[in-house]
């Protein structure tokens, strides 16, 4: 390989530590809905999203639904809260936002682990934060209202895509808030009314970002800052 993919855990290893991935690094091409791992499945490999890449979990409830807990771009890695070695998928992993992902098999990431102890502390600071955004969403989900999430998770998106338009439908917003279509679309109505949004054929257009900012909760504010602090850098995607 030659550079480094446009991901950040992987851009913030020091020289020594990525020569000892690189080699086993792949990247792949995904398209938005294509499934990393299904609930059960043997997680055997951490997919390290680039650049506007997005991967959503998807953790199963009653009556067949799911609710998107998680979402995970450049910013971090998928796989990572498996372990050193081969696992279960407790949710379905999919993605969200294509694009190329750097695949590396979790054999190859142990055996690099035991040659660095800086390696495996840049991968354990990182099991921190992606722990801390599912504590934040739980939080998120318990103690502020639908539009507070809404725009929280849209102006998330918006980060991370780069654009004020965000390939988003409304039953894919409903999965990330955990309720009805119908709840989603009235959510978007009322943000339309206020001309903060539009919509598109598939997609969400940010007309004001300033008040779709105004009325999204802290959550993603209270990650970067834990991302800063524990490894010295931003994210750029929330849960």
């Amino acid at each position: 390989m030659t550079g480094r993919p446009q991901n950040d855990l992987l851009r913030q290893l020091n020289h020594q530590d990525f020569e000892l991935l690189a080699p086993h690094l792949q990247p792949i091409e995904l398209e938005a809905s294509q499934i990393l791992h299904h609930a059960g499945d043997d997680v055997a490999a951490v997919h390290f999203p680039c650049g506007p890449a997005l991967v959503s979990f998807a953790v199963p409830v009653e009556d067949d639904r799911e609710v998107e807990s998680l979402l995970v771009g450049r910013e971090g890695a998928v796989g990572i809260a498996a372990g050193p070695s081969s696992s279960l998928a407790y949710s379905r992993m999919v993605v969200k936002f294509g694009g190329t992902l750097m695949r590396l098999p979790l054999r190859a990431l142990e055996q690099a682990q035991q040659r660095s102890a800086t390696l495996q502390e840049a991968f354990a600071r990182y099991a921190d934060c992606q722990f801390a955004q599912l504590l934040q969403t739980a939080a998120c989900n318990a103690a502020h209202s639908i539009e507070q999430r809404a725009a929280k998770w849209i102006m998330s998106a918006q980060e991370h895509i780069g654009g004020a338009e965000i390939p988003l439908t409304h039953e894919q917003l409903a999965g990330m808030l955990g309720v009805s279509r119908s709840y989603a679309s009235r959510v978007i109505q009322m943000f339309k009314a206020r001309r903060i949004l539009a919509t598109r054929r598939g997609a969400i257009l940010i007309l004001d970002a300033a008040a779709l900012e105004a009325r999204a909760c802290c959550c993603n504010d209270w990650v970067k800052k834990h991302f800063h602090e524990v490894r010295g850098g931003a994210t750029t995607a929330e849960g």
